[in-house]
Parts: C-alpha cells; sequence; structure tokens
C-alpha cells in the first residue's frame, strides 16, 4: 500500500508543478522532464523491491525508501510530498554535478567534529557542573546561586517566561542585567559588565564570562531544537557551565565533555516529597476537584473554557497560568492560588506549569493526555507526563516561608522566587498526587509512573550559517535553496553522539521566498525566524518582508499591507465573520508583529516601526485576553472535542499501521522523548490544540459557532 501512495503521490506532483526551478539543472522543456520522471520511476520500483525482496530498509543501503517511509511516518503525507520532490531533484542534479563539486560537498559535510567549531572555547578549560534530578528535586537552586554570586554571568532557558523570570529576578536585587530573547531585547546603558537573561537560542558565545547557566538540559536530544543546546554546551565561554535537567542526560553530557576536554562533576537531586497516580480520576466532573488542584491542558483557548468551567460548576475562582500571559499577570495568579486565605482554589494551567513560579500544587489533574505538537496530535510521551505530574506536591510553598521567617515582602515576589533550599519544615517533602479528568486516559497516567525514560543518546545539530553558503557556491545559480539543504542533509556525516535536527519548517520557509534575490546568508537568517505558516496570511507576511529585504525597501510597518491591521477596527461581538475567526485573525496578527519585530533586531535600517510594533503587539494581545475572558464553559462542547482529539489521534495511528503493517519509525530514525518544546513562535503555548478548534470556540452565550 505504501509503494501505490508514493507513487499517487509523484504523479501528483508530476501533473501540478511546472518545474520551473530545475531550468539551473538542464530540465528546460516538458519532454526533458517526462523523461526525467520516467527513469525516476525506475528508481521508486527499484527501492521497493529491494525492501519488499531483500527486506533492505536501512538509512545507509536504501537511502531512498528510509527517506520517504521516515517523512510519512513524522509528517504524512505532505512531508512525503517534500520529500520525493527532494529526491527527484537530487536525481537530476547528480547528472549535472562534476566530480570536484560532489567531492567538496563531502568534505563540507564533514560534521564530525562539531566541538571544532568553537576555536576560542577551546582554548579553556571549562568545569561543568551537571545538575539532574525530577522535578521539584530543587536542582536549580545551586546553580542559579552560583551565578547569582559571579561577577559576569549568562542564563540560558528554553522559554522567554523563564529567561524574563531571572532577568526580573536580577534586576530586583540591583544586578546590572539585560533581557535578550528573538523577539525583545533590553540592554543596560552604559560601557559597565552586566548579566544576560536569554532563550538558548540567543545564548552569546563571543564573551567570555565567568558562570553560565543552561536550564532543561534534556532538549539538546529535541528534534527541532535540540541544535541550540549544543551549540550552547559546545560554545558557550564560561568558567564554570551548569546545567539542569532530567538524569538521562548524564551519559552523553559525559561522552560530549570526554570529546572537549571539559571537567565534569554530577550533582545528582532527589525528589523531597512522593510523588504517586491516584486509583480513579475525576470521571469527567468538575465537582470532584480538590482545593489545590492544578489541571493541565494545552492551548490558551482550552486553559479560559475549563477556567470558567470550573468556577461555573464550583463557584470558587481559578487561577491561570500559562506562558504567554504578561509576567506581572502571571505572577499575580500565582500570588492568588498560592494565598490559602482567599477563594482561589484551583489553578488551570498549560504544560509550562510551573516554569519560573513556585506554585502549591498538590495535585495535577491532566484534562487529556493527547496534544497537538506543531505536525499532528499525539500522546504525550513519558518524560512529559512525568515532567508536568512531577509538579505535584511542591515543598516550600508560602506558608511553610512565613513560618520559616525566610518570606518575601510580598506574594508576587514569592511567585517569582527561584526555587530555594529545603527548610526544616519540609524535609520530608509533600506527597504529590497525579489523575486525569477522565476515566479514558487513566492508564496512560497511571502507568507512566512505573517507567524509566530512555536515555537520551545523541544531541542535535543543524548545519552553521557558514557552512551552508560554502556549501551553497558549488551549486549551479538559481539552484533551489531548499534543494541544497536537503542535500547537505543527506550526506552530513555525523559521529554518533549526535543527529541533524529535522529541516521540515526550514524547507517550507525556503520554498516560500525561493523567488526572491536573497543571500544565502539573508535565507539563512529567515530560516530561524519565529514563523507559523499554518497561521491565516502568514505565508504572504513572509514573503512581504523578505521582499523587502531583498530589495532594500523600507519597511514601515503601515506599509506592510499583508499585516492584516484592520482586524483590530472591530470587537469580539461586531466582527463580520464571527467570533471564532476574529480569534484566529488576532492570533495571526500577533504572530505577524512577532516576526516583524524579531526582524527588526536583525535588519535595523528596513523594518524602522520597532515602537509601534510593540505598542500594536500589546493591543492585539489586550483584546485577546478580553476575548478568551469571555468564554463559556459546555460540558458537552468539551466532550466533543475531546473525542474529536482522540479520533484524530487514532485515525493517524491506524494509517501509519495499514500503510507499514506495524506502527514502529523506520530503521535509524531519532526518536527523541522532550518536553517544553513548542513549535508555535515564540515557543508558546498553542492558542488551539489541534487542527479544527477555532470551528468550536463557546462564545459568550456557551454555544459553538
Amino acid at each position: 500500500m505504501f509503494k501505490r501512495l508514493v507513487f499517487t503521490r509523484f504523479d501528483s506532483m508530476m501533473r501540478e508543478n511546472d518545474f520551473k526551478d530545475l531550468r539551473p539543472l538542464g530540465v528546460r522543456s516538458r519532454e526533458d522532464l517526462t523523461k526525467e520522471a520516467t527513469l525516476f520511476r525506475h528508481i521508486i520500483e527499484k527501492a521497493f523491491d529491494l525492501a519488499a525482496r531483500r527486506n533492505v530498509t536501512g538509512r545507509q543501503e536504501n537511502p531512498y525508501f528510509w527517506n520517504w517511509r521516515n517523512a510519512f511516518v513524522t509528517g504524512d503525507t505532505k512531508e512525503l510530498a517534500v520529500e520525493l520532490k527532494y529526491s527527484f531533484t537530487s536525481f537530476i542534479v547528480r547528472q549535472h554535478l562534476s566530480k570536484d563539486a560532489i567531492d567538496c560537498h563531502e568534505r563540507l559535510a564533514d560534521f564530525r567534529f562539531p566541538h571544532e567549531w568553537f576555536p576560542a572555547t577551546r582554548t579553556m578549560q571549562r568545569t561543568i557542573h551537571l545538575h539532574v534530578g525530577p522535578t521539584n528535586s530543587g536542582k536549580t537552586y545551586n546553580a542559579l546561586k552560583a551565578l547569582e554570586e559571579s561577577k559576569s554571568g549568562i542564563y540560558a532557558g528554553p522559554l522567554r517566561l523563564l529567561a524574563h523570570e531571572v532577568y526580573t529576578r536580577f534586576k530586583a536585587k540591583g544586578k546590572r542585567c539585560a533581557l535578550v530573547t528573538g523577539e525583545e531585547q533590553r540592554i543596560p546603558d552604559g560601557d559597565e559588565g552586566y548579566f544576560a537573561a536569554c532563550t538558548v537560542e540567543m545564548a552569546p558565545l563571543n564573551e567570555r564570562v565567568d558562570v553560565a547557566v543552561i536550564d532543561e538540559i534534556q532538549m539538546i536530544g529535541d528534534d527541532h531544537r535540540g541544535w541550540a543546546w549544543t551549540q550552547a554546551v559546545l560554545g558557550v565561554q564560561a568558567k564554570e557551565l551548569h546545567l539542569c535537567g532530567e538524569e538521562r542526560t548524564v551519559p552523553l553530557i559525559q561522552a560530549l565533555c570526554a570529546k572537549t576536554g571539559d571537567k565534569v562533576i554530577v550533582h545528582h537531586y532527589k525528589r523531597l516529597g512522593a510523588l504517586q497516580p491516584t486509583q480513579e480520576s475525576l470521571g469527567g466532573r468538575f465537582e470532584n476537584l480538590q482545593k489545590g488542584d492544578a489541571i493541565v491542558s494545552f492551548s490558551r483557548v482550552n486553559l479560559h473554557e475549563i477556567k470558567a468551567g470550573i468556577e461555573q460548576v464550583t463557584g470558587k475562582k481559578c487561577a491561570i497560568v500559562y506562558g504567554s500571559l504578561p509576567p506581572e499577570s502571571r505572577a499575580q495568579q500565582a500570588a492568588l492560588f498560592n494565598d490559602p486565605n482567599n477563594d482561589y482554589d484551583y489553578l488551570a494551567a498549560s504544560d509550562a506549569i510551573g516554569m519560573g513560579l513556585n506554585l502549591e500544587i498538590k495535585r495535577v489533574v491532566f484534562e487529556t493526555v493527547t496534544k497537538h505538537d506543531g505536525t499532528k496530535l499525539r500522546t504525550l510521551t513519558l518524560p512529559e507526563l512525568k515532567q508536568i505530574g512531577g509538579r505535584a506536591g511542591r515543598y516550600r510553598t508560602a506558608a511553610q516561608a512565613i513560618q520559616a521567617g525566610t518570606a518575601p515582602t510580598s506574594s508576587t515576589e514569592f511567585a517569582l522566587q527561584a526555587p530555594a533550599p529545603p527548610i526544616a519544615e519540609s524535609k520530608k517533602g509533600q506527597v504529590g498526587f497525579v489523575t486525569t479528568l477522565d476515566d479514558e486516559d487513566m492508564d496512560v497516567v497511571s502507568g507512566s509512573f512505573n517507567q524509566e525514560a530512555e536515555p537520551i543518546k545523541t544531541a542535535g545539530l543543524f548545519p552553521p550559517t557558514f557552512v551552508i553558503e560554502r556549501f551553497a557556491s558549488y551549486f549551479p545559480a538559481g539552484t533551489p535553496f531548499s534543494f541544497m539543504l536537503l542535500r547537505l542533509r543527506d550526506i552530513a556525516r555525523l559521529p554518533r553522539l549526535y543527529h541533524m535536527c529535522s529541516f521540515r519548517d526550514n524547507i517550507e520557509i525556503a520554498n516560500h521566498i525561493q523567488s526572491f534575490p536573497l543571500s544565502v546568508h539573508d535565507r539563512c537568517i529567515f530560516l530561524t525566524a519565529p514563523i507559523s505558516l499554518r497561521d491565516p496570511g502568514m505565508k504572504e507576511v513572509l514573503r512581504a518582508l523578505a521582499k523587502r529585504v531583498a530589495l532594500n525597501e523600507d519597511g514601515n510597518l503601515l506599509d506592510v499591507k499583508e499585516i492584516n491591521l484592520e482586524v483590530l477596527d472591530y470587537s469580539r461581538n461586531d466582527y463580520p465573520h464571527g467570533g471564532p475567526e476574529y480569534l484566529k485573525q488576532l492570533e495571526a496578527l500577533h504572530k505577524a508583529l512577532t516576526l516583524y519585530l524579531w526582524l527588526s533586531y536583525r535588519y535595523v535600517g528596513i523594518f524602522q516601526s520597532q515602537p509601534l510594533a510593540f505598542h500594536v503587539k500589546a493591543m492585539v494581545e489586550e483584546k485577546i485576553n478580553e476575548y478568551l475572558e469571555h468564554l463559556d464553559f459546555s460540558i458537552e462542547a468539551r466532550k466533543q472535542r475531546i473525542r474529536e482529539m482522540r479520533k484524530q489521534a487514532a485515525k493517524k495511528k491506524r494509517r501509519a499501521q495499514r500503510v507499514f503493517q506495524d506502527s514502529e519509525e523506520p530503521r535509524g530514525a531519532q526518536q527523541q522523548e522532550t518536553v517544553g518544546s513548542w513549535t508555535e513562535a515564540g515557543h508558546e503555548e498553542p492558542l488551539f490544540n489541534g487542527l479544527g478548534n477555532a470551528e468550536k470556540i463557546p462564545t459568550a452565550h456557551g454555544k459553538a459557532q
């Protein structure tokens, strides 16, 4: 069946594309294209014959088959089509490249020694402190303390909210600190030194510091963002490098440091309180919630619906915390939940739960164990379940801090504190409980806490810009940039400690800006931009902004007609296409403004409306929050949404089983299970958890539009 699917997609591709981008490679007419297609169909036959008759399916022995199968398993038919186009283009290119060019490509694609990409760092003798343990073990305390007591240093975390919390903490202590993320940079005035709190992708590699802290080190194995952690571990010029994360990273970090010559000291931490799943779910009823419960969901729409539902059913208040809330609002909500002397008995939170905040959670309740990861709906992985569930049973609460005489001056300050060391009243810790809202999810959760996650075996890599630039110089002018990227991916030589990160989003971006006369360097910049092409109008926004860079045109925000500022003229009640579409358009505008701001730091002379963009972005956030706050809750609508999510996830799995007669990934594929990874722009929680949810958003009157 998979063979038939591949031929069907290839034939469809040949009908729908004119392949003008193949002209630089010698395909100048439809007859040339038909001839090449006929020859390539023989290649497809040969690949499947090799797999069926001799069971040869490995990446080295049967690369075409492996790539097609891997593309379908990880990205469905859309990804398969991309891989087929690359395979066809590659088949043609090989006939037009000289042997010298091919030899140069292979030399440039030799990534066996990535630690040598950072020669200045290799001149240092660094000490690596690896702090590992489960959630709520206090493993980040010593790392942040070392940073705070140093003269210069860097904090690098996976989320903007974590960078912002460290920035806020250091500023409150009177320390000069910069905030550096892709979309926002706050640099202290003057020439004096300062600390830097940043997202991992923005970690400075050219400055020598005393201490650097890299948080959530298990993300080094992530298939999309792992390269940023690898780059930071190999490249940050710090005398002391503190890595915080899960136990399963220890063998990999030790092996990497054996290559770099750095000294490694491993600090093991144990959870201070027991963690156990309950015997039963809540039976789908908010009436069964208890004071101190945190219910976890995976989109902002769902969270606000849950908040409304809890307050409607219980008569008590429900706080709400998610990554894209403004920091002040997030801290205020956490403080309300922590205070035992008010009506805020419950918390609705995203899977960023507890990051950068101290939350007195007694029990974590999973609203669902299915989430959309940017490509498909899937069941949460074992590490995700443990990390989220592990937030139950915080060992240091506001009340305990007051009893110990170490309480901060305000509840908000407490909410922003870094994890503190255990105090006398809590040495035994608090028991944390984990459960689910629905019976159907209980087996998944209860089974996960009796298992151990597999060690992370490889670190993510992505080719550096200087390698891509040199690699591209050996292709004929006009060769599609996406093809060059996929070609580099295919011939890359990697050591056993590394895997190549996914090129999926990069390829789609490259194809959309192919027609503009951009330099390879500029194309590489756009590859790393926070772009979510699934959102309405984002492809047009991307092309409009890329065109201005290519032609060096003025990028005044008000002149970029593709950015839909007109939606600001409406409210949730008078938008002509209905409330759900209004919310989608606001979200798309927010992401367009985020992209504009990101580019404004890299093309200062072109995108000069940065202050206006920040102002408009704040207006959009206010309108989104206003809409979310007016959502009502419908039990039947929630049941329908959860049923649909489970149905889609099961359908995807059945399809893979039907095509392959099994559900396993192709041999040799990387299977990295990591947490805290969002493919949304800025790594925030998505507005909707899954495709199509926008059509089922309850309005203020409780009916889906």
